[in-house]
């Protein structure tokens, strides 16, 4: 092992063993897949009084191993396409620092997309076939994040379509399979965690942009510029806020959502530990706390709904 490559890892603090596998998954983006489903299941609980557990842990672990083989999909091919090294953050360093065989994370990938389409041909047998065209587009979309001739990660789109699939879409699908029913007040209670959502991709390319610019890519943060992204940043997380106290006055969320608020500081520890920093290794904390702010947050309003509910 290389000099550099040993720093690296010493400097981010990985382990051998499981641990190389543990990282593999990017644990702090999972937030993105549980959080949807624990609130839209929340809301039909509290809107339908329907808590079906069987389609909720279905729900659950095929949205985590979507979000997971997502993930993997990512790290292979960026390292096809040259874009990791042994020096690259944020991402597993399975291939370029642990040295395990590209091929051997993309079947992992591909294993892990099987095993959540028998999930979801149990959601469909459960609930209805629909679902089974919206989960297929989906995964597709999950595929094309980084796989094909034009990944969606290297556009000025990966955070819209982040936060539309990983957000609005499971969020709405976890409330539908409960209770066979739509509503627009689905829709709204989504934004709110669409928008954390794209923010954890927004603050995972404001980290990155030297080396993403370098390989020409085109993300939001380097057409915006690393000050302005920030800003970006900062007023995708106002907004969320400043919607979920909107639905809050409306009736949409109830009273007890206002526990939401309690994520503020994390939020603002995302921006403080942005501002001044340039280089990758120092801005992963910032990029950590992005994912913690979606758990607390999402976390929070589901929580909320239940009491509501109980209370």
């Amino acid at each position: 092992m290389s000099q550099d490559k040993t720093d690296i890892k010493q400097a981010l603090n990985e382990q051998d063993g499981f641990q190389v596998w543990w990282r593999l998954l990017r644990p702090h983006t999972l937030t993105a897949s549980f959080i949807p489903v624990f609130v839209g299941t929340m809301f039909a609980f509290v809107s339908e009084n329907i808590f079906q557990v069987n389609l909720f842990l279905a729900m659950l672990f095929a949205s985590i191993l979507i979000q997971a083989a997502t993930n993997m999909f990512n790290e292979y091919y960026d390292y096809v396409r040259g874009l990791d090294n042994e020096e690259s953050v944020g991402i597993g360093g399975t291939i370029v620092r642990d040295g395990i065989a590209p091929k051997t994370v993309l079947r992992l990938g591909l294993t892990f997309f099987g095993i959540a389409i028998l999930l979801g041909v149990y959601i469909c047998f459960a609930s209805s076939w629909w679902i089974a065209i919206i989960g297929a587009a989906s995964m597709f979309i999950g595929y094309l994040y980084t796989g094909g001739p034009i990944p969606i990660a290297y556009t000025p789109f990966g955070e819209l379509f982040a936060g539309l699939l990983m957000g609005t879409v499971i969020i709405a699908i976890s409330y539908y399979i409960q209770t066979l029913t739509m509503t627009k007040e689905v829709i709204l209670i989504s934004i709110p965690i669409a928008i954390f959502i794209g923010a954890i991709l927004l603050a995972n390319n404001i980290r990155d942009l030297d080396n993403d610019k370098e390989n020409g890519r085109k993300t939001i943060a380097i057409l915006l510029g690393r000050i302005n992204a920030i800003r970006f940043l900062g007023s995708l997380f106002f907004v969320a806020y400043l919607l979920t106290a909107t639905f809050i006055f409306m009736g949409i969320l109830p009273l007890w959502s206002l526990l939401t608020f309690l994520s503020i500081k994390k939020a603002m520890d995302v921006i403080h530990g942005f501002r001044g920093k340039t280089k990758p290794l120092e801005m992963m904390p910032a990029m950590i706390n992005t994912g913690k702010t979606n758990s607390i947050y999402g976390f929070l309003l589901g929580f909320s709904l239940l009491l509501s509910k109980l209370i």
